[in-house]
């Protein structure tokens, strides 16, 4: 009893101070990424992205009532939520850590009783492993913002705490129990991310050692054998094919029978049900005891996946958010597969250059249409000249083919081998984006900077100057920016060697146990690795993915102060030795993980993410349309309009999702106040495999074509408007590039599109090239809208957004913040002109008086995601504008501007192209007057530029040639700032840029050979 009092005690201490410190550290509203999406559903029970949350929105849901009706605390608490189950996390993992040390002096005999001694060392180890785990990076990022794998987290340490409570009372009648509470925590946690189930092959080899006295290498590896069986039952069977049939079943019954839809997919339900029920009496009767603890079981985990049902119940409510529409058996079905992300190869498949030789008609795809469900296409399955076993240098995608030559070390037409194959999935996939991140978590990091196998971006390290000499190279050039950045966090190796300490302790003294929790390691880490098969240039940092990995590593790190002890008692005496233990276990595992971590995971300070939103919006007029393109332009939007009621006169519509039938249509409805889209195209003509895609043939059509006159032909079912193809189908082709559309001025005018005095300015007729050789329903829905608008609604592009959605239209897109306008208007620009047409007046009015800056001038940690839009603010949107300002002799307001500038903008530099990107502003600053605060502006990027370039040089000389990609950004700012003080009568920068410029005059000459 004494044991168990202190264990609960201490777990839940320890639960409470990380969960203290994540308040402390919790953002105040919405994150980047996913958290604007998860948080806006959560509130409204609205439809997430593929394959879904729902148990997680539903619990997110019960969180957000804490804020008491205020929208602007609902994504407080909503992290908050995060925060509460990351502590929980934090008091399993102690209870599982000290279930394993004891069993280490007791065995499975749970209620022998330990030494005072030997209680403490048990207690240690639970205290250390569970608090460094707690002050981990990655673990840590994740417990402070709105995602779901801080609930997923917690869901896997209750399952493997689970399998431990009952592996200690194994031998009870009602042992079980504890496995049918285990199935049912799986089944929830579907409901909030699959990664918890890849605990199920280490719970199958617990079950095998506490049932078999001698254990064997043929019983190991079966007992494996079952427990990958079982999470594929699990992850295919339960998850995908009971749907599957669910959906078959509804298919039979709606075309065959002539029923309503979904009478199928509930038949098919009573039939489980009724089949679960009979195997279970059935079990009872003949006492089939593993039957039934498997049927039962496989209830408990339907009833947890029920938490499904969410989806298509919501789904059929058609709310604002509603991620592919799965308000039926098949398009619920293709939610759960996640088929708009494709698949990647795993087994054999091709090489990034292979060619297709042929094409094959893959699954039957179909969809709802009318009363029956009808195929809507094929998916093609493609052969290729070349293919590989285990292929993972595969895409041909963006700029991976280049990247995998640069990494490879591949000549233009070099063929990839299989062992490039190998040498990409050890040092990229294992090395770079898995050993990274793990070696984050134990030994240190770099910076927080994204990298793609740069030696000067996002790698780990140890605080150990040889050693990362060694690895990375130049450090004795690291600049000045690299030593203070609050994301380079030295930890000595201190977590790691107390946990291989551990890991090597453990293995010696419980094999078994140790087997297990390696195994937890694999499977939660490598494995993943392994199915994923990720690309090259990930959009973000993936480390999130293996935080299991790093849980099981933590277990480690606390038997660490059990392996130090035994060690030190040979020296002193027991008691001596695990007080020093302990002391050792604490410094080095959670007091230097909180104190090198906790400036760099605090996000109280941080709202830019909102902010960025806010300014997105504010940039429009009233009842305007948005295009965006990306996450972290739309998820926050839709977070500030569902969530705080910010601008939902404004129709946010997301480029990337417009391409999709189902988007297509809701942006046909209105929603909140903003009125639906003018596409006003009939929904049967664009349905899913109707007109995926038209693609662009040119039939040398003289002149340019109105717009309308081209959505008609691509539109029409005329044959005489289609061509026909080899295999005798006839398809709707975009017969030219050249669009027009005629401009009523008096609309325009009446409508207030353009200023005033830019009236004069305003074209009878708009003229473009269209951009590409395809028309998605996206920019088929853009094209109808043009068509049908007659400038009532104004127009809108993020300014994120790449130039490829624009159509072609650049020329008529007007700056006027953080978004571009589109406006009938033709200044004649000629060469030397600005790129961007700016309404400076209305920009000014944004920036001065709407635009906030989410604080990254006075937080004292600015996170990557934040700081990589710097560049964009300080070139774009305050230095654009302040030339222009100049330019037309308003040098009041440009000397406004610009100590605006002064004053939101941080005072350090984080990246070169952001210290290229203030020379506009600086030379404005200079003309108006304001020469101080540029000259600490100028002082402090060229002290930037010329330690980060000598840095970057070091590393290229010792390392690899990489870092040339920086070099190049390096070189450009040193040309611009000596362009720019060449200028400027600043003597001492002048001297300064002249002299960096000839430090690197070679690489200019170089250049112009």
């Amino acid at each position: 009893m004494n044991y168990n009092k202190i264990n609960n005690l201490l777990g839940w201490i320890c639960a409470a101070i990380a969960t203290i410190v994540y308040v402390m550290t919790v953002e105040r509203t919405v994150s980047w990424w996913d958290c604007g999406e998860f948080i806006a559903s959560a509130l409204k029970m609205q439809i997430v992205h593929q394959p879904g949350a729902p148990l997680f929105l539903m619990l997110q849901n019960v969180f957000s009532n804490l804020a008491m009706g205020d929208g602007a605390k609902i994504a407080f608490w909503m992290n908050m939520g995060s925060a509460i189950c990351s502590g929980l996390t934090i008091l399993f993992l102690f209870w599982t850590i000290t279930a394993l040390g004891r069993k280490v002096f007791t065995g499975y005999a749970s209620h022998a009783p330990l030494s005072a001694t030997q209680m403490f060392l048990v207690m240690a180890s639970g205290v250390v492993g569970a608090l460094a785990y707690a002050f981990t990076d990655t673990f840590w990022f994740s417990a402070v913002e709105s995602e779901v794998y801080a609930m997923s987290s917690l869901c896997t340490a209750v399952v493997f705490w689970g399998i431990l409570k009952w592996e200690a009372r194994a031998e009870d009648l009602q042992a079980d129990r504890w496995l049918i509470f285990i199935a049912y925590v799986m089944g929830l946690s579907i409901g909030v991310h699959l990664l918890n189930l890849l605990v199920i092959p280490a719970i199958a080899l617990v079950v095998y050692f506490r049932k078999t006295k001698e254990s064997t290498s043929a019983g190991i590896i079966k007992s494996l054998a079952i427990g990958v069986v079982i999470l594929g039952v699990i992850l295919w069977g339960v998850i995908q094919f009971s749907i599957k049939f669910a959906a078959y079943f509804d298919l039979f019954f709606v075309n065959s029978l002539g029923t309503g839809f979904g009478l199928g997919a509930a038949f098919f339900a009573i039939l489980v049900i009724g089949g679960l029920v009979y195997g279970i009496l059935y079990s009872i009767k003949q006492g089939k005891r593993l039957l039934n603890i498997a049927l039962i079981s496989t209830v408990f985990i339907l009833l947890g996946y029920s938490s499904f049902a969410m989806i298509m119940i919501r789904a059929k409510a058609n709310p604002t958010l509603n991620n592919s529409d799965p308000d039926n058996a098949f398009s619920f079905l293709s939610y759960l597969n996640r088929e708009q992300y494709g698949d990647e190869p795993l087994f054999k498949g091709r090489f990034f250059d292979s060619r297709p030789t042929g094409m094959e008609e893959g699954k039957k795809v179909y969809r709802k249409d009318g009363s029956k469900y009808v195929v809507a296409k094929r998916n093609p399955v493609y052969t290729y000249d070349k293919e590989t076993l285990f292929p993972r240098i595969y895409s041909e995608k963006g700029g991976h083919p280049e990247y995998y030559r640069e990494y490879l070390g591949l000549g233009p037409n070099e063929a990839p081998t299989f062992g490039d194959n190998l040498k990409f999935f050890f040092g990229y996939q294992i090395g770079h984006m898995y050993g990274r991140y793990f070696l984050w978590n134990f030994a240190g990091r770099q910076n927080d900077q994204q990298g793609h196998g740069s030696f000067t971006e996002g790698n780990w390290i140890s605080g150990i100057k040889p050693l990362d000499n060694a690895l990375l190279g130049g450090q004795d050039k690291l600049p000045t920016s690299a030593k203070t950045d609050p994301s380079r966090n030295t930890y000595f190796f201190l977590p790691l060697i107390i946990g291989l300490l551990g890991a090597f302790w453990h293995f010696g003294k419980r094999q078994r146990d140790a087997g297990v929790v390696g195994l937890l390691f694999f499977f939660t880490g490598i494995a993943i690795v392994l199915y994923l098969n990720q690309t090259p240039m990930q959009p973000r940092e993936r480390d999130y993915a293996y935080a299991g990995s790093f849980y099981a590593f933590s277990i480690w790190i606390g038997l660490g102060v059990l392996a130090i002890a035994e060690f030190l008692s040979r020296k002193v005496n027991a008691k001596v030795a695990g007080y020093a233990a302990a002391a050792i276990g604490v410094v080095a595992g959670p007091v230097i993980l909180i104190a090198q971590n906790y400036d760099d995971h605090n996000r109280s300070e941080k709202t830019l993410a909102r902010d960025m939103a806010r300014n997105y919006l504010e940039s429009c007029a009233p009842n305007a349309i948005l295009f965006s393109y990306g996450d972290n332009d739309t998820y926050p939007l839709w977070y500030v309009q569902e969530v705080e009621g910010f601008r939902t006169d404004v129709r946010v519509v997301n480029l990337s999702l417009l391409s999709a039938d189902w988007y297509m249509r809701q942006m046909m409805e209105k929603v909140n106040d903003a009125d639906a889209l003018p596409i006003n195209i009939n929904p049967e003509l664009v349905k899913d495999g109707v007109r995926d895609v038209i693609y662009y043939q040119d039939y040398n059509i003289p002149g340019y074509v109105p717009v309308k006159t081209l959505v008609q032909v691509m539109l029409s079912d005329n044959a005489d408007n289609k061509a026909q193809l080899q295999s005798g189908e006839y398809v709707n082709l975009l017969p030219t590039k050249k669009m027009e559309l005629a401009v009523n001025k008096q609309d325009v005018i009446a409508n207030k599109v353009v200023p005033k005095d830019w009236e004069s300015a305003i074209v009878d007729t708009m003229r473009w090239n269209y951009s590409q050789n395809y028309v998605s329903r996206a920019e088929l829905s853009m094209l109808s809208i043009l068509a049908n608008n007659n400038w009532k609604r104004p127009v809108y592009f993020t300014i994120t957004t790449p130039e490829d959605n624009y159509m072609g239209l650049d020329r008529y897109l007007v700056s006027e913040g953080f978004a571009y306008r589109l406006m009938p208007v033709d200044f004649g620009l000629k060469e030397g002109d600005p790129a961007t047409i700016q309404n400076v007046d209305q920009t000014y009015d944004n920036i001065m008086n709407k635009f906030t800056w989410g604080n990254i001038g006075k937080a004292s940690y600015v996170d990557p995601d934040s700081y990589r839009y710097i560049s964009m603010y300080v070139g774009t949107i305050y230095g654009e504008t302040a030339q222009q300002l100049l330019a037309s002799g308003e040098n009041d307001k440009a000397k406004k501007l610009v100590i605006n500038a002064y004053d939101n903008m941080p005072k350090r530099t984080y990246l070169m192209g952001e210290a290229m990107s203030y020379v506009p502003l600086l030379e404005v600053m200079y003309k108006v007057g304001e020469t101080a605060k540029a000259n600490e502006i100028a002082k402090r990027n060229l002290q930037f530029i010329r330690e980060n370039m000598a840095y970057y040089e070091a590393v290229s000389e010792a390392k690899s040639n990489l870092e040339y990609r920086n070099m190049r950004f390096g070189l450009a700012a040193i040309q611009r700032y000596k362009q720019l003080m060449d200028q400027i009568n600043q003597p001492d920068l002048k001297k300064q840029s002249d002299e960096l410029f000839n430090v690197y005059r070679h690489y200019f000459e170089q250049g112009a050979q």
